[in-house]
Parts: C-alpha cells; structure tokens; sequence
C-alpha cells in the first residue's frame, strides 16, 4: 500500500486512479518527440514521460498508464468529462484554458513558440515575408488565434486554411496547397525531420510569433491530484538541479544532503504530505530519469529531433525551468 492513511486525503482522482490500477493520460495523435507510438505501437515522448512518471509515483510501475490519444478538437472534452486523468499533450497554458475551462495547468515542462516551415524553394527567411500567404495551420489551437493576431498586426493578410488534424496540416503543406504550415517549433522541427519527402527542401523560420509554455493539465475541484502531478513534475526537475540520474538515484540513496534525502525518501518523508509514501519520488526518476535525461531523450542531442535545450536548461544553467524545493 502506497498511502499513509491520515496524513493527506486521497481525493477522488487517485483514489480511481488505484481502484482501475492505471493513470489515464491524454496525449497527442502523434506528435514525433512528445507523444507518439513507435515502430512497436509503445508510446514514447516528453509527455508520455511524464505519465510515466505520474503512474510510478502513485502506483509504483511507471507502466501502468492507458494512454488516450486526442486530437486538438477532444482534448478538453476528454479531461472534462473524466475520461483522462491528466491531459499532458503539448498544450499551452494560457488565461482563457486556465480561468474557463475548469482546469489547473500544474507546471511547465517544456517552453516552445510558435514558428512556420516554408518550402525553401519560396526563399522566405522571415515571417514578415509571407504577406498574402496561403498558411495550414490547425483548428481549435492557439496556434490558429496566434496567427491571426501576427497577420492582423503586421497587416499580412495571411489566408489561413484550417484542418482539423495536426497530420492533415503538414501534409497539405508537402503536397503543395499552402505556402507556409504553422505550429509550434518544436513540432516543426519534427515535422521536417520525420514527416518531409526531403527535410532539406524545407526550413523552420527563425521568428517566434509567441509564447507556449506546455505542461500537464488537469481538472479544478480535486486539489490533492493536482499537487501529487504538479509536484511529480517538480521532483523531477529538482532531481536535474541535484544531479540525481535515473541510473544513480538508488546509490545515491546514502547520500549525505539533505535536499537528495528528501528527494529519494531517506530523509524528511514528503509523500505524506501527498497522500503517498516516501519514495514517490524515488520511482518517479527511476522510471524515466530527471528532467534532462528527459529532454535529451525525446527532443534533444539523443534524440532524432536534436531540438538545443536553450531555455528549456535548468534555472542554475541560464534557463528558465524553475521548479520550487521538494522541502
């Protein structure tokens, strides 16, 4: 049993979550680095990372999560409705999705903009050259309001063709139908590696038309579910701040700090504070590794994507991940 009974009430979320056994996650259709089946139907991605994370800390097996593919369209739906748990989906935390929808985005794990891909062929090295364009882009997105807001304000008079898919949208770009195809850089820097006929006739923009801090989101009314992902999100940042690596968090048990202590469950227990045990966080890291080995993994050097972290780095590197201390 993974509870400390009359420490912290369960809430209803997790207390569903350990009846079914699983962590129902909503991820993307596919999105090459943050959720996406590979060649063995397994899913893989920076998002899916994070539900593992999630179903280790609170069921002690990184793989006991059903992941729900969504597009753009389900994805608010499915939280609403209690079909997911927790939708970790590259979406972004904005005001409207924060204050209207009824939900609680929990923290950021990857900072993104939103960019075009262009044929090269159109010699476009700017955004500001794409006046008049014809621009895929998804429906029901920020990314369909973000642009919009670019064309509107540089007075383009961009033509925006609306698809319903993130699929649908690049293909129509390769098959000539637009000019541009619009999203956010790092799903476009995954696009043309993973999804062009020849990556070298295409060319990510370099202007970024707007922020998109991504994380996972779930519903409002159950503030213990809420702290138990936010802060498993937190734990493995702070794991990257304190060198603690998947291969090395169970040596690294007899560690003297008291800051690791915490962390790995040997010092001050604050799974209690979560309804869980002390080494919540201790499987979480051993499940998927701390922030950077996640990074690296699915987006980064080690990754087809070789996306630089940039200011994905840690706060204590020039970034900006900043996560507050599991204390």
């Amino acid at each position: 049993m993974l509870s400390v009974p009359g420490l912290a009430h369960a809430g209803k979320t997790l207390d569903g979550v350990r009846q079914r056994g699983q962590v129902n996650c909503g991820v993307s259709t596919g999105v090459a680095g943050f959720s996406a089946p590979d060649g063995k139907g397994r899913w893989a991605g920076l998002d899916v990372d994070i539900c593992r994370a999630l179903a280790a800390a609170v069921l002690g097996d990184g793989e006991k999560v059903n992941f729900v593919p969504l597009n753009a369209q389900q994805r608010f739906a499915a939280l609403q409705s209690g079909q997911i748990d927790v939708l970790s989906r590259n979406t972004s935390w904005t005001l409207t999705r924060d204050a209207s929808l009824g939900f609680h985005f929990t923290a950021i794990t990857y900072i993104d903009g939103q960019a075009f891909l262009v044929p090269t062929k159109l010699k476009v090295a700017r955004a500001t050259q794409l006046k008049g364009a014809q621009v895929c882009v998804q429906s029901g997105t920020t990314t369909e309001k973000n642009l919009a807001d670019f064309s509107r304000t540089h007075k383009l008079g961009i033509k925006p063709i609306v698809f319903d898919t993130y699929e649908a949208g690049f293909k129509a770009l390769f098959a000539g139908r637009c000019q541009a195809y619009t999203a956010d850089s790092s799903a476009l820097a995954s696009v043309r590696n993973k999804e062009a006929p020849n990556p070298a006739d295409y060319a990510v923009l370099p202007d970024l038309i707007s922020k998109e801090p991504l994380g996972p989101v779930v519903r409002r009314g159950d503030d213990e579910w809420f702290a138990i992902v936010k802060w498993t999100v937190f734990a493995l940042q702070e794991a990257e701040e304190l060198g603690i690596t998947q291969a090395r968090a169970e040596a690294m048990k007899s560690s003297d700090d008291p800051a690791v202590q915490r962390l790995l469950g040997t010092g001050d227990d604050m799974g209690k504070l979560l309804g869980l045990d002390k080494a919540w966080s201790l499987r979480a890291i051993k499940a998927v590794g701390h922030q950077g080995e996640i990074f690296e993994r699915n987006v980064g050097a080690q990754s087809p994507l070789k996306l630089p972290r940039g200011v994905n780095r840690p706060w204590s590197q020039g970034g900006l991940i900043y996560a507050p201390p599991v204390r």
